[in-house]
């Protein structure tokens, strides 16, 4: 499958590709709130509802059957590491938008996850082909570890407006904080604006 590069996002924030306050390493930390949660691959299923005219509820098979790429995307996390030119493999935002039929109400995206995490983005942050739900890291399945089965990649964010272990996605009406956001963690998540906290 072609590799499409999205490394130039850094343009769009007129930064450099490194953010300011960024290392760069070709290691990829693992870091999550509680430790991996467990899944069942028979059962898992991916879930859009609110404002949107069609509610989805799909299988992991169903999931990866929906057309999907891969891209080259740098990673950029909040304790100041960055993994340059990642290829995640994946569906893009807008498909799961464009099926579900988002209304005109729909402000913000509340996506929400296995082990209880809870991230949120405005809506126009969300509908960009570069935010990724990923499944395939560097061609292997993403590893369990690392947000397998399904995690979400916002490369023009900081890495934790990227959930892990995503199980799916709320438009909502209003705005509403996630997890690490009502403890104090920025709520815009801009690297190039070292947005790391509130």
């Amino acid at each position: 499958m072609e590799c499409t590069d999205m490394t130039e996002v850094h343009k769009e924030f007129g930064g450099d590709r490194l953010p300011p306050g960024q290392r760069e390493t070709e290691a990829f930390p693992v870091l999550s709130k509680d430790g991996v949660p467990s899944w069942d691959p028979e059962t898992w299923q991916f879930h859009v509802d609110g404002a949107v005219k069609r509610e989805l509820s799909l299988s992991l098979s169903e999931f990866r059957s929906l057309p999907h790429e891969t891209q080259r995307q740098d990673f950029h996390c909040v304790t100041g590491w960055s993994r340059l030119g990642c290829e995640f493999t994946g569906v893009k935002f807008p498909t799961i938008a464009e099926r579900a039929g988002v209304t005109d109400a729909a402000e913000s995206v509340m996506f929400t996850a296995l082990d209880g995490y809870t991230t949120s983005l405005p809506l126009s942050d969300c509908l960009r082909d570069d935010v990724l739900f990923a499944w395939a890291l560097d061609g292997s399945e993403l590893s369990e570890e690392h947000g397998g089965p399904l995690r979400v990649v916002t490369p023009h964010k900081y890495a934790y407006k990227g959930a892990k272990w995503v199980t799916g996605i709320e438009f909502l009406t209003d705005h509403e904080r996630g997890y690490w956001e009502k403890r104090g963690y920025s709520d815009t998540a801009n690297p190039w604006q070292e947005n790391r906290y509130s």
